[in-house]
């Protein structure tokens, strides 16, 4: 049947539960437990036959002549529902097989017994229809031909889909130990403009927008970074922030315009340290979160017992892309790039190559839990030199199944050599953040700090190919 078939059938039963006297829609409900805690002291309530009041989405109708079965969901558990025409009267029974569909939200009170197959139910002495349903339910959610479709219409993902509903329980999960963690560790969680004036933190594309009040341009955030580094100038020595950041770039399985970035930072502290942690932290992390140190992720056994494995950058394109970069010209990096058939342009910046030749043949092969360290200095114009080696950077990435989740590094407080590395990336100048500087000025005291995306963690922890699977509203293609 049509769907407009079916909300016309539905528009009628709607009609007939008003002439009844009853409010489809009602702003207050009798609910005295959830499904779960019906379960859990079902022994009491059966024996003491209280009386109580559950409600949830009708999820399947068995009729039997003068009886019939239902199953409930709220978002506890699943329950079953016994109305009998004998106990509710014989235009009370009718009225509810005759209007009430899968897919409404019903209120149940009654008693709970068990069936003579062992199944715990609640016998209806009363119901109600909360929310009465127009469209139905899709009986074959996933035999459908578009798969978007579970990603455009989430809401019916997470009712279809009880393994959907887990994972997002599961992402609130971790972003809740993750609080814990770092909070138990004196971090004090804050919150920075998502408005800037100035798009700084990262060299990603910006989204802009215009705030009238001031005529001015403003910027959805890259990153929160230099407002976090501020704090630290201001005497905060411990501080974080997770919340959304915007990047007007690309689309993948990896990257989403909007995304939750997790950003950290540390007085006093140094790449080392903050490496140290980050291993302490994952060990709680997963076993909170998981039970045990290992994952199964894409096919592949991971375990994230300590240590973790280091390696510089250039040990890791010496491995696996057979190319020397501290000796390699710009001129054999293109060639190497030409020849793995990566797309580069003609002007394309050395630490550029060297990163798109690491995406293409170093990362897919990082599964186990690793600390790449020592990238060239170009490569981050944030972070502090190697004191031992000035030409790399103070800075880590953790890799884990091929997956890049956390950035690092000493972060550089020379104000004087920040600026020149602004003016040597040639930053634009409506980029180049100058009251950063002069904040760096008044003094930054040594510090780490980290950017984790939250999205890519989740994905990993439970097992997801794409980031959509755990953005609740993952940014999609209109449909024509």
């Amino acid at each position: 049947m049509a769907i407009s078939s079916i909300k016309k059938i539905r528009l009628k039963k709607l009609e007939a539960i008003k002439a009844a006297g009853q409010n489809p829609y009602p702003a207050k409900t009798n609910r005295t437990h959830t499904v779960e805690e019906a379960l859990l002291q079902f022994e009491r309530l059966s024996r003491s036959e209280t009386p109580i009041f559950l409600a949830g989405r009708v999820v399947s109708i068995r009729e039997h002549g003068g009886s019939t079965f239902i199953h409930f969901e709220d978002g506890k558990g699943r329950m079953q529902a016994y109305f009998k025409e004998d106990k509710l009267g014989k235009n009370n029974y009718k009225l509810f097989l005759d209007n009430f569909d899968i897919g409404d939200i019903v209120e149940i009170g009654g008693v709970l017994f068990e069936t003579k197959r062992g199944e715990k139910t609640i016998e209806a002495s009363s119901y109600r229809m909360l929310t009465k349903a127009l469209l139905p339910l899709p009986e074959k959610w996933h035999g459908l031909q578009d798969v978007e479709e579970r990603f455009r219409k989430r809401y019916l993902d997470l009712i279809m889909n009880p393994e959907v509903r887990e994972k997002f329980l599961m992402r609130s999960r971790i972003v809740e130990e993750l609080r814990n963690a770092f909070n138990s560790a004196g971090f004090m969680e804050v919150e920075t403009p998502i408005l800037q004036p100035i798009p700084g933190g990262a060299l990603a594309k910006p989204f802009k927008t215009h705030l009238n009040a001031l005529n001015l341009d403003l910027y959805l955030r890259v990153a929160p970074e230099l407002y976090l580094k501020r704090l630290l100038v201001g005497g905060f020595e411990k501080v974080y922030e997770i919340g959304r950041c915007f990047r007007n770039e690309g689309m993948d399985k990896h990257h989403n315009p909007d995304f939750t970035m997790l950003e950290l930072y540390w007085s006093y502290q140094n790449r080392d340290g903050l490496m140290d942690f980050i291993e302490d932290v994952f060990q709680e992390l997963l076993k909170k979160t998981k039970g045990s140190t290992r994952l199964s992720y894409q096919g592949n056994d991971i375990d994230f017992k300590k240590p973790w494995e280091k390696i510089t950058f250039a040990a890791l394109l010496k491995k696996y892309a057979e190319v020397d970069i501290d000796k390699a010209s710009n001129a054999e990096l293109a060639a190497t790039a030409k020849k793995l058939k990566i797309k580069i342009g003609k002007n394309i910046e050395r630490c550029k190559l060297m990163d798109e030749i690491y995406k293409e043949t170093c990362r897919p092969k990082m599964i186990k839990p690793i600390f790449m360290i020592d990238h060239p200095a170009e490569m981050a114009i944030l972070s502090k030199p190697k004191a031992d080696d000035p030409k790399k950077a103070d800075r880590f990435q953790l890799v884990v199944g091929g997956i890049e989740l956390i950035n690092g590094f000493s972060e550089l407080n020379d104000p004087l050599e920040q600026e020149r590395r602004f003016k040597q990336a040639k930053i634009e100048n409506e980029r180049k953040d100058k009251d950063f500087l002069e904040a760096l000025q008044y003094g930054m005291p040594p510090a780490a700090g980290l950017g984790m995306g939250i999205d890519r963690l989740v994905a990993l922890l439970t097992d997801s190919h794409s980031l959509r699977d755990v953005i609740l509203f993952p940014t999609m293609r209109p449909r024509k």
